[in-house]
């Protein structure tokens, strides 16, 4: 748990002091309780994760969210400065694009309102991060809940419904006051900026067009992107389509800005690459935790311009995981990540029903 650091709050003075902080005892996980046959709301799970606990590994206090400021599909939380928590959105009560933020009580997690000016939300909305040392956050988009809450159409992204760009907005004044395009960034969702608080670039995981990109600032202050890292398709059969992208739908950056991690989700790895020098990163670890692509499923594997094999099914206490590696974290120390293997539900029951 967080330590004092004198008169500045609970946390630590810089993220390397954090990393030799105690190991964690609880985990916090937004869950989108959406199509499902319920009418359940979002809610906020709480999750022990101490090994000596009798809890250990349980959800020991879902808290309901009721936005009531006409946003819904939550998704990333973040602790602000200020003691509030906030949490952006995909959309809002009707299921249509708006990536706007909700701001709740640090303490009882009760509604306060919106962060974004009225009538200033994003077409789109997912994740964000903020770097208050240059005044800036930056925010991702996916779609409108209404198009991927029933499951991936192609003809969707021929129909341009799916995002592909960032949003930069003054944080002070919480207002967009830059869009970034980017080329083979579709689906730009999770985004970080390194945790060195005078840094000025980060990274963003393109899920559908498998690539990394990295963020910059400019001399004159504008903010600009470029494609650093991509993932392969494979050409295979008894699938969706006639390749497989592999979908990256987490990133995270370990604390000293030493190593990026992503996870794909349908071709089933979890990576790790050296960021020493975030322009050109180099693949130094890979791990597979299921996914679409393993031996004795009902995909075949015609082309691989990575794998020599197709990787064997992961067996846990003898029970076979279903889906792939999706949401990722990494303990403050780096010697532990956390893995859930469910995207959305409707996309879960599309690719890996074995879930449901």
């Amino acid at each position: 748990m967080a330590t004092k650091c004198g008169n500045c709050g609970p946390g630590y003075p810089t993220p390397l002091e954090a990393m030799k902080g105690p190991r964690e005892e609880i985990i916090y996980l937004p869950c989108i309780y959406r199509n499902t046959g319920t009418e359940a709301p979002d809610y906020l799970a709480t999750v022990d994760v101490d090994p000596k606990s009798p809890q250990y590994c349980q959800v020991i206090e879902p808290k309901d969210i009721h936005a009531k400021c006409g946003l819904a599909f939550l998704h990333t939380t973040h602790c602000l400065a200020s003691g509030e928590v906030m949490i952006s959105s995909l959309g809002d009560t009707k299921g249509d694009g708006k990536g706007g933020f909700v701001l709740l009580d640090g303490e009882t997690f009760e509604v306060k309102g919106t962060w974004e000016r009225p009538g200033g939300a994003a077409p789109l909305g997912y994740d964000f991060w903020y770097q208050p040392r240059h005044n800036v956050m930056i925010s991702t988009e996916w779609a409108a809940p209404n198009v991927l809450r029933d499951g991936f159409n192609p003809a969707d992204v021929e129909a341009g419904l799916y995002g592909s760009h960032l949003y930069v907005w003054d944080w002070q004044r919480h207002e967009i006051v830059q869009t970034l395009s980017m080329k083979d960034g579709l689906i730009p969702l999770e985004i970080r900026f390194l945790h060195n608080p005078d840094a000025a670039q980060g990274f963003v995981g393109c899920a559908l067009s498998a690539t990394i990109q990295r963020f910059f600032k400019n001399k004159g202050s504008t903010w600009s992107v470029e494609k650093v890292i991509q993932v392969p398709p494979k050409k295979v059969k008894g699938w969706l389509l006639p390749e497989m992208p592999g979908l990256i739908t987490d990133i995270l950056l370990s604390l000293d800005d030493r190593f990026l991690y992503f996870s794909n989700w349908l071709h089933g790895d979890l990576r790790q690459y050296d960021i020493s020098d975030p322009q050109r990163p180099r693949l130094t670890g890979q791990l597979f935790l299921g996914g679409s692509i393993v031996k004795g499923g009902p995909v075949q594997v015609l082309e691989d311009q990575e794998l020599k094999s197709q990787p064997e099914p992961l067996v846990v206490k003898g029970k076979r995981v279903s889906g792939g590696p999706q949401m990722i974290q990494l303990s403050l120390d780096g010697k532990r990540l956390y893995v859930t293997t469910s995207l959305y539900s409707a996309w879960d029951k599309q690719f890996y029903p074995d879930l449901i």
